[in-house]
């Protein structure tokens, strides 16, 4: 009797931990975008018409022209994010993109690979329809060809016309990932790119090797192209399939997982091409073609082995943690306008340990070096990229400083939570003054770059 009842609890433990799993990876989306539908109200609908002009986007700003003192800032997006025109109009980066000149906000995938993700942004800068590459496009089982740029929002782009990026999350991938094809020359008509193209990169929170969240929330450690079989993220896959599926024009215009170019349209597919996808025999999902696969460990170090830290540009990370040492544990932190719901993510990525029947993610991990966070990723991995081989790194950060070296990483730490940087960044608070501080920094690095083409 005692045997049944301590299996009955047993597996309603288990069921109760993967309702509360899939839970919560559902809240992540709906925050997203109940946030989106509140910032919409309170800055669109309410607000003055100064107020408007302040804070919101613009949903298509002009193309712009070759400016010499003031070269373009793109902020891309991470997981689940959005860029301009998306979500009613509202700002993704809180508006701080309002607050300084020529900066630019794209509308990526928030779920598409970090590959598709960084053809897109070349395309959405230069101009032109998006070409994926015949190559990859026969591999992954999508179109060649995606949407249509008609006219690129800075087509002067050029080595000596370069842009400065800052990546949040994934997005900082999605930038180095960028850089490598430039300097590849991977675009097709375009045979004179180079990694100068690409005068900085800033990455905040950046998921430069990896979370062990994505394993928490299904991805198989064993294989991490593939999530467990009803884990929150192969629930996720589904809803997200059939979501494509339906194809509401409102709705995708509204909020879009960009998977546009792999045509699961019911006006395409029909009926028969819905259980094709969700049987794993068609669609991103089945390819291993989308972004969190590539934010495991393993995805990470094997898209790290591929790109390089680049002599001539110059690199800044802020890696994040809300997390601190209580009694010898790492437990979440009290932060200032960190909400409940952010400790319990920071804490499941405190405890989790990995499955000790596989293999490790490399020869020298250890748990506790991943237990610090800032609820979504690792501290470890926002510094720089250190799988599968070390990048140089300086922890030497001066905010102040004007003269930085090129090709190496300069790192600052900072306290808050993943979320913190994106969507309610207000005015005068210590996450606004940082975005400041990196736009001032580009913006030295321009005349220092004016400064030295002159002699």
């Amino acid at each position: 009797m005692m045997g049944h009842l301590k299996c009955f609890l047993m597996a309603t433990t288990w069921l109760l931990l993967q309702v509360f799993q899939v839970t919560s990876i559902l809240v992540n989306v709906v925050i997203e975008m109940l946030s989106g539908v509140y910032m919409f109200i309170r800055y669109d609908v309410f607000s003055s018409p100064l107020e408007e002009k302040s804070i919101m986007c613009k949903d298509e700003p002009e193309p712009v022209t070759c400016d010499s003192d003031v070269a373009p800032i793109v902020l891309v997006h991470g997981v689940f994010g959005f860029g301009e025109g998306k979500m009613g109009g509202v700002p993704y980066f809180g508006g701080i993109e309002n607050t300084h000149r020529r900066v630019f906000c794209p509308d990526l995938g928030s779920l598409t690979s970090l590959y598709d993700r960084a053809r897109q942004l070349f395309y959405y800068l230069k101009g032109g329809q998006v070409d994926y590459g015949e190559d990859h496009s026969k591999t992954y089982g999508h179109s060649q060809f995606g949407c249509v740029y008609e006219q690129g929002k800075y087509s002067e782009w050029k080595e000596d016309n370069p842009i400065h990026f800052v990546g949040h999350s994934a997005g900082a991938q999605v930038i180095r990932m960028l850089q490598q094809m430039l300097a590849d020359k991977a675009f097709k008509g375009y045979q004179n790119t180079n990694a100068k193209w690409i005068a900085s990169i800033t990455t905040i929170a950046g998921a430069l090797n990896g979370s062990t969240i994505t394993y928490i929330y299904g991805m198989k450690p064993d294989d991490w192209r593939f999530a467990k079989t009803f884990s929150p993220l192969w629930l996720l896959s589904v809803a997200v399939t059939i979501y494509e599926w339906l194809d509401v024009p409102w709705l995708k215009r509204y909020y879009s997982f960009g998977f546009d170019h792999f045509h699961m349209s019911r006006k395409h597919i029909g009926f028969w091409g819905l259980v094709d996808c969700l049987s794993g025999n068609a669609g991103p999902f089945a390819s291993s073609d989308w972004v969190i696969p590539e934010v495991t460990i393993q995805g990470s170090t094997h898209i790290n082995s591929q790109l390089n830290t680049f002599s001539d540009t110059y690199y800044f990370s802020y890696a994040v943690k809300a997390t601190e040492q209580v009694e010898g544990k790492v437990v979440p932190k009290r932060i200032q306008s960190g909400g409940s719901w952010f400790r319990v993510q920071a804490s499941w990525i405190c405890d989790w340990s990995y499955p000790k029947k596989f293999q490790p993610p490399y020869s020298e991990y250890r748990d506790e070096d991943w237990w610090d966070n800032d609820s979504q990723l690792n501290t470890i991995s926002m510094t720089h990229p250190r799988l599968p081989s070390e990048h140089p790194l300086s922890f030497d950060v001066n905010d102040s400083r004007m003269d930085p070296q090129s090709g190496v990483w300069y790192c600052q730490m900072l306290e808050a939570y993943h979320a913190q940087f994106v969507l309610s960044i207000r005015t005068g608070t210590p996450i606004h003054q940082l975005y400041d501080t990196i736009f001032n920094r580009c913006r030295s690095l321009d005349m220092k770059r004016r400064s030295q083409s002159v002699k």
